[in-house]
C-alpha cells in the first residue's frame, strides 16, 4: 500500500510522433455502422459476395504443400522485398495491375497502406510539406501527418487534381517533398486524373524535384474504361507506384506492393525490415497464384466491375435531386455536394439506418 510519504509513480510519456497520430474517421464510423439494421455507406469494403473463396481455398492448399530448402515456403521467413515469383509477375504486369518494370525495384508490402508508411519514413522529416488531393484519401493523410508533415491540399475537379493550381503554388514558393494521389477513380472523389494532367504532374515533379506517390489500388475497377498511362511510366525516377490485392482479391490477405526508383529502393527495404521483416509468405503465395491465372482473373474482374457498376448506378439514381454527384466511372466511391450539413445530419441518418462519412472528414482546405 502506498503511504502519504511515498512519491507517486510517474508514467512514461508518449513520443511527439505518437501525439501526431489521429484515428481514422472511417474506422471509427465503422463501429457505428456495424450495428444491427444499419446500412453502411461509410467504408470502402469490397462486396463480400465478390470474394473468390473457393479459388483462394485451392491456392492455400497448394501454397501449404510447396516445399523449399528450409521446409514449407508458406511457413518460413522470407525475403524482405517479397517472394521472387510474385515480384516478377508484378514487374511484367497482370490484368489487375500495370507493368512495373524491374523486379529489383519492387517490394511486396503488407497492404498498400504500408507502402505509404514506408515512403513517409524515408522521405518526410517533421515540418516537411506533403501535397494531397483535396478531398484526400484519409489513409494517406493519417500517414503523412503522423510523420509530422505539413499537409497542403490541391483541389480536384472532374479531371482529377488541378495540376495548373499546383504549378501556380510551386512557382509561388511551395516546395513539397511528396505529392500523393489516387490517379484512378480516387478515394473519395471517384475522379481519375486525365492523361494531360498526368503528363503535367510528371513534368512538375522533374522540374521541382519532388516525389509523386501514385496509389493505384483501383487500377482494374474502371467501368468500361481503360486506365491512362501511369505517372510512374512518365517519370520513373520521381514516382513510387503503389498497388494492392485488397480490392481485386481480398483485403484480409493484406498483400500490396510498391515500385520505387533505384535511388530509394534500398532505403525502403531497410525501413520495412524494422517494421515486420517481410510480408506474410502464405498470402503472397495465394496472391501470386491468383494474379498469375489470367483466365480466372479476367472473369473475376469482369464480375467485380459489373457488380460495382450496378451498385454505383443504383446509388447515383437514388441520390439524384438531393446530392449533386457526377456519374461514377469506376471504383467504389461517390462524392457529391449538398446544401445539407452532413455532419450535423449524421445522427439522424444513423437513427434512420444509414451510415456515411461526412464530407469534411476528407477535406483539407
Amino acid at each position: 500500500m502506498q503511504t502519504s510519504t511515498e512519491t507517486p509513480a510517474r508514467l512514461p510519456r508518449l513520443s511527439d510522433r505518437a501525439a501526431c497520430l489521429r484515428s481514422s474517421e472511417i474506422r471509427d464510423l465503422l463501429k457505428v455502422a456495424d450495428l444491427p439494421g444499419v446500412l453502411s455507406l461509410a467504408g470502402g469494403l469490397p462486396a463480400p459476395t465478390a470474394f473468390p473463396v473457393r479459388r483462394i481455398e485451392t491456392a492455400i492448399g497448394r501454397a501449404c504443400a510447396t516445399a523449399g530448402n528450409v521446409g514449407p515456403i508458406a511457413f518460413q521467413y522470407g525475403p524482405t522485398e517479397g517472394l521472387a515469383g510474385l515480384r516478377e509477375l508484378l514487374a511484367a504486369g497482370t490484368c489487375a495491375s500495370p507493368p512495373l518494370g524491374d523486379p529489383d525495384e519492387i517490394i511486396v508490402t503488407t497492404g498498400s497502406q504500408q507502402g505509404l508508411d514506408l515512403v513517409a519514413r524515408v522521405m518526410v522529416d517533421p515540418g516537411d510539406t506533403v501535397v494531397l488531393e483535396d478531398p484526400a484519401y484519409l489513409g494517406a493523410r493519417q500517414v503523412f501527418e503522423g510523420a509530422g508533415a505539413h499537409i497542403e491540399g490541391i483541389p480536384i475537379d472532374r479531371a482529377g487534381m488541378d495540376t495548373a493550381e499546383l504549378e501556380r503554388r510551386l512557382v509561388a514558393g511551395l516546395a513539397p517533398r511528396v505529392v500523393a494521389l489516387v490517379p484512378n477513380t480516387s478515394n473519395p472523389s471517384g475522379r481519375s486524373l486525365v492523361p494531360e494532367r498526368r503528363a503535367h504532374l510528371a513534368t512538375l515533379a522533374q522540374r521541382h524535384g519532388f516525389l509523386v506517390v501514385e496509389d493505384d489500388a483501383y487500377y482494374a475497377l474502371g467501368f468500361g474504361t481503360t486506365p491512362a498511362t501511369p505517372i510512374g511510366h512518365l517519370a520513373p525516377d520521381h514516382t513510387v507506384m503503389l498497388g494492392s490485392a485488397s480490392k481485386v482479391i481480398a483485403p484480409g490477405l493484406r498483400v500490396g506492393w510498391l515500385r520505387a526508383p533505384e535511388w530509394m529502393i534500398g532505403a525502403l527495404a531497410r525501413a520495412k525490415q524494422t517494421l515486420d521483416l517481410h510480408t506474410a509468405t502464405l498470402p503472397q503465395l495465394v496472391v501470386a497464384e491468383l494474379l498469375g491465372d489470367d483466365g480466372f482473373m479476367t472473369e473475376h474482374l469482369e464480375t467485380l466491375r459489373a457488380t460495382y457498376a450496378e451498385r454505383a448506378q443504383i446509388l447515383h439514381a437514388a441520390l439524384a435531386g438531393t446530392i449533386d454527384a457526377g456519374e461514377p466511372t469506376g471504383g467504389m466511391f461517390l462524392w457529391g455536394r449538398t446544401d445539407v450539413d452532413t455532419r450535423a445530419a449524421f445522427p439522424d441518418a444513423i437513427a434512420a439506418g444509414i451510415a456515411y462519412v461526412p464530407g469534411d472528414a476528407f477535406t483539407i482546405s
